[in-house]
């Protein structure tokens, strides 16, 4: 007899809006399928890292920064990655600053991909952690004199009366034709091949799904906006929603080798990771 009995995977995502609209068709049973079934675990991109590296995900949302710690026990996904392609983290300030030099920068997370970018950029400040919801309070309290900012804060900071202190998309592309690789989506390594393909599949085909009907996926996502308005919802999923999430391709890993070289190359990782990439159709 069949066994009907589905296999309890755990889903780690963002409470953002993007990785929302990503997953809206999975959490909604759109996609589905005969062999496992989602339990969402929805935490900061900092809590999904190291969840990821106690090995308590299945699969999972990390940062490319993370990859680097957990790639013995996890696979990337050729879906769900996030890049930056002419966009992403920048560092604000209130006020105009003429250096960076002992000045002290918020950021979201020492393993967050937006944190090793901007030590590619910036070695003479220093770095105190926050939670990310808490760096723009911590900045207007002059708790610290300028932030790393991710998600929508990207494209909202000038209508908050913020001021560009280091615009890491800009240097990137100074030196770099490929876009800055954010995020990766991973699945553990204790999977079967077939089995980690199939997880691959189900979670790009949400992202299909979500890209085909984006004004529903959109309603569904703006639930977890930080109180902006649809247009602003929409152009932020869509900068990080897009074909190279679909599909990580050759400007991806490209991308990825770039980050990881010249982070090398600054002694701020050890080696090189190796780009075990699950392919699906």
């Amino acid at each position: 007899m069949k066994n009907n009995k589905k296999q309890l995977v755990t889903l780690g995502h963002s409470p953002d809006a993007d990785d929302a609209f990503m997953f809206y068709a999975i959490t909604n049973n759109i996609v589905s399928s005969d062999n496992f079934e989602f339990e969402h675990v929805i935490k900061d991109i900092q809590s999904l890292n190291n969840m990821a590296i106690e090995k308590q995900l299945d699969t999972t949302a990390v940062s490319a920064h993370a990859y680097l710690t957990i790639q013995d026990d996890y696979r990337i996904m050729d879906c769900g990655a996030s890049m930056g392609d002419g966009y992403g983290p920048i560092v604000v300030s209130k006020n105009f600053l003429s250096s960076t030099k002992n000045i002290k920068i918020g950021i979201p997370g020492k393993l967050t991909s937006a944190f090793l970018l901007l030590q590619l950029y910036c070695d003479d400040a220093e770095f105190v952690e926050y939670d990310f919801d808490s760096l723009f309070s911590a900045l207007d309290n002059d708790d610290i004199d300028a932030a790393l900012i991710i998600h929508e804060g990207q494209i909202t900071y000038k209508e908050l009366g913020y001021k560009i202190l280091i615009d890491i998309p800009k240097l990137w592309a100074s030196e770099c034709e490929y876009p800055i690789p954010l995020g990766l989506n991973v699945v553990r390594r204790s999977f079967s091949t077939q089995e980690q393909q199939e997880i691959s599949q189900l979670i790009k085909s949400s992202i299909n799904y979500a890209l085909s009907n984006i004004d529903l996926a959109l309603d569904y996502s703006m639930k977890f906006g930080r109180g902006v308005s649809r247009d602003i919802a929409k152009e932020f999923v869509l900068m990080y929603v897009n074909s190279d999430t679909v599909d990580i391709n050759f400007r991806g890993i490209y991308g990825l080798e770039f980050f990881y070289t010249k982070a090398l190359q600054k002694n701020l990782i050890s080696k090189m990771p190796n780009l075990d990439i699950i392919k699906t159709k």
